[in-house]
């Protein structure tokens, strides 16, 4: 077959949230056909994707049915079940990633493990299932004590932090009645958060963007900052490098996100996300190439785009629900006071602290980018009103 005649790749995501919504935009631009198998009509990325499937993102034949149009899979969540990934993958669907590495971002106490095996600093950490287990581990890394939920934690859900043993009681007897399993980790004295993601396919070209720093409230990404400002060449160089070692070893294929405490030694890894992230949306209006187009360039094995921020600073927040649904009777003003601004919708229905969008602002002077940033977010929120 020609080049020219080529047929056009299609790719599918399961998942029909504003990360399938956004990828939906940049597959526009590359002209491939992108499908998503959402759960309802309403959800964010089935509004606007022609080629909306609705079912199951859990259940196998809905999950089958769907991958037949798709010479890829990829994802927008994590929650899939392995046994089911495992049987997509011997049916002979493509998944990218694949379940052995998606794994590592379902299960924490996997990717724990694995991370210490690759010699990747880490938290202390140690899976516990019972009061014993925990006041032990404390008796070493001391309290408080951060519980997680070895998976189906996001946005700060499934974390706890137990000040005493009173407490990790508490969590113990209710993630006993629900079947979840836990680990501990030390409670990290950090001075602030930091992200970093890489792509990689295939082929193995990795292409790799600066260092955010994010600001977290109540489990959820409130602020990014690109790149962090203040923080060490070197320090970011190494933060870089970890990134892509993890890629590597991990044999991930589209966006890796590595959440990263940083600490006077040095950063220590928190999380890890395999799928465009809340801490790349800066990247829309920031970097030659977004995440979303680079996580579809990678799953197809394309050639990579370059991850160069187009600015010296660009700072993204989100925009969280408050109280007044009339969102859209707002945002002219904040279109009119800064026309520089952008601002990004989900289609979501307004709630009390969802997330419905994120702004972007580019300049040289990050106080003040994140000054307007904070006062389009505040103002769109509409509570001050």
């Amino acid at each position: 077959m020609s080049e020219s005649n080529r047929p056009v790749p299609s790719v599918g995501m399961v998942g029909g949230g504003q990360l399938a919504r956004m990828t939906h935009q940049a597959g526009i631009g590359l002209g491939v056909n992108f499908g998503v198998l959402a759960n309802t009509a309403t959800d964010s990325a089935a509004l606007v994707v022609a080629a909306t499937q609705l079912g199951d993102d859990r259940a196998l034949p809905d999950l089958l049915a769907f991958a037949k149009s798709c010479d890829v899979v990829t994802f927008d969540h994590e929650h899939v079940p392995e046994p089911v990934l495992r049987a997509l993958e011997e049916d002979g669907v493509v998944l990218r990633p694949s379940r052995s590495a998606l794994r590592y971002a379902q299960d924490k106490l996997l990717m724990r493990a694995r991370l210490t095996e690759l010699g990747a600093p880490c938290p202390r950490w140690r899976a516990v299932a019972t009061i014993e287990d925990v006041t032990e581990f404390a008796g070493g890394a001391g309290w408080p004590v951060v519980l997680k939920a070895a998976s189906g934690g996001y946005d700060g859900k499934g974390v706890w932090v137990v000040d005493d043993a009173d407490d990790a009681s508490v969590v113990l007897r209710r993630a006993a009645d629900s079947g979840v399993a836990l680990l501990a980790e030390e409670r990290v004295a950090f001075t602030r958060e930091l992200a970093v993601q890489v792509a990689r396919s295939p082929y193995g070209q990795v292409a790799v963007y600066p260092v955010v720093e994010t600001v977290q409230r109540d489990g959820i990404c409130h602020e990014v900052i690109a790149p962090a400002p203040g923080l060490d060449e070197e320090r970011a160089g190494r933060a870089q490098e970890l990134a892509i070692e993890l890629a590597h070893a991990l044999e991930v294929v589209g966006m890796l996100a590595v959440e990263l405490f940083e600490t006077t030694d040095g950063v220590v890894v928190n999380e890890l996300a395999m799928r465009p992230h809340n801490s790349g949306h800066w990247t829309i209006d920031g970097a030659c190439t977004s995440q979303f187009e680079q996580h579809l360039r990678a799953v197809l094995d394309l050639p990579l785009g370059s991850p160069r921020a187009v600015g010296r600073y660009t700072v993204m927040a989100n925009l969280l629900g408050g109280t007044d649904p009339d969102v859209h009777g707002r945002y002219i003003h904040v279109m009119a006071k800064d026309p520089e601004l952008k601002v990004h919708f989900y289609g979501k229905e307004v709630r009390p602290g969802r997330k419905i969008g994120h702004v972007t602002v580019v300049g040289d002077d990050h106080a003040d980018l994140l000054a307007r940033a904070r006062d389009a977010a505040e103002y769109l929120k509409g509570d001050q009103q």
